[in-house]
């Protein structure tokens, strides 16, 4: 079997994560990682141990690479996504898949124009126990979804001094708490219920009406801390947090909250799915577990075991059951199957991992949530 050769571009938070989930697939070669910076490139490469570093442009005429990974902040998804695709190379991209609709559209036709494979990180869907939801709801165990309702609630932008260039419009779109954070909770809803979202009446809020700048550098959850003078305030126009009602087509409702300022909440998605047998729920900080609710039976609590499992659900376990997998584990999923397509090379009729046109939809469903709060009203999809 053929190495298949890839690239990352950014260095991140997420770009490292990447990293490790392609060194546990076989077979797979992390070539090359870039940044508009090339010393700091080389000096990242270094770090990481990854063999070239490169420009974007130069990474971009090697013709070894077969696959580049988009893990550079939102306004530059289009761009590099776009130029990776004209090139001939396959594609992973971080969501958004861009700040505009028209660009992801752009990007949609580009791919399927050029027959490349192409994905987009929404690696949520990989944990066990969400497929393990997804499979019960399709063998009907779960009945007539009757309500449905998500949080997303982090507290790394509690604190006034706490400052990321997601909180930059200009890097990271009109709108943040929904659009980082909020997409992978829509996305998860839609994936495992099956139904879609067909309008919102959204409210958002901004706790930190401004905020302090470092005047250096620091990294996304890196906790460090400065002195006061290497702070600049700066005001602050995006949401810290967010509540979207939902209507579904199969007329009933729902709703989620998404939040980065909720004390004590380090990264906890949490879905509750209310159905006319039984209720599942299910938390990101407990990914082993699952709640299934009766009302004239006892409760049930299910932990990840591939035994147990349905045969969709126990594909994306690697350990038997009592040896937990968490957020790395997802990634590294999603990327065996995107990476199978690959070696295949070509996009899969029906893909099961996430592509292009299920960023699109996410980009569309926070785009009218942003109207939405805007005009205070009930927006259609």
């Amino acid at each position: 079997m053929r190495k298949i050769k890839a690239a990352i571009v950014g260095t991140g938070f997420i770009g490292p994560a990447h990293l490790e989930a392609l060194r546990r697939i076989p077979n797979v070669e992390v070539k090359a990682l870039c940044e508009v910076n090339i010393e700091l490139a080389q000096e990242k490469a270094i770090l990481l141990g990854i063999p070239q570093a490169y420009t974007f442009e130069e990474m971009l005429k090697d013709e070894e690479i077969d696959v580049v990974h988009i893990c550079t902040p939102n306004f530059l998804h289009f761009s590099q996504s776009k130029a990776a695709l004209l090139a001939g190379k396959h594609v992973v991209c971080e969501k958004p898949l861009a700040t505009k609709i028209e660009e992801a559209e752009e990007l949609v036709a580009l791919a399927k124009e050029k027959g490349l494979v192409n994905a987009v990180h929404f690696n949520l869907r990989y944990y066990p126990m969400v497929r393990q939801m997804k499979t019960m709801r399709e063998s009907g165990e779960l009945g007539d979804i009757y309500s449905i309702m998500g949080s997303y609630l982090q507290d790394w932008l509690f604190l006034q001094t706490d400052y990321n260039w997601r909180l930059e419009p200009d890097k990271s779109g009109d709108s943040r708490a929904i659009a980082d954070i909020g997409s992978h909770l829509l996305d998860l809803t839609e994936y495992v219920t099956g139904l879609k979202i067909m309008e919102v009446m959204a409210d958002f809020s901004t706790v930190h009406k401004t905020r302090l700048k470092p005047l250096k550098a620091i990294e996304t959850y890196s906790g460090k801390m400065l002195n006061a003078a290497d702070y600049q305030e700066v005001a602050i126009n995006t949401e810290d947090h967010a509540t979207v009602m939902l209507r579904f087509d199969n007329g009933n409702k729902g709703s989620v909250t998404v939040s980065q300022v909720n004390a004590g909440r380090k990264n906890r998605l949490n879905i509750e799915i209310a159905g006319s047998k039984s209720n599942f729920e299910w938390c990101s900080e407990r990914p082993n577990e699952m709640w299934i609710g009766k009302r004239e039976l006892a409760n049930q609590h299910l932990m990840k075991d591939p035994a147990l499992f349905t045969p969709e659900a126990a594909g994306l376990i690697s350990f038997p059951g009592g040896h937990n997998e968490g957020f790395p584990d997802t990634s590294k999923q999603l990327f065996k199957e995107v990476y199978a397509a690959v070696l295949n090379g070509k996009q899969p009729a029906q893909p099961t991992f996430p592509t292009f046109e299920d960023g699109l939809r996410e980009l569309v469903i926070c785009e009218r949530i942003i109207e939405s709060h805007k005009k205070q009203v009930w927006v259609k999809i």
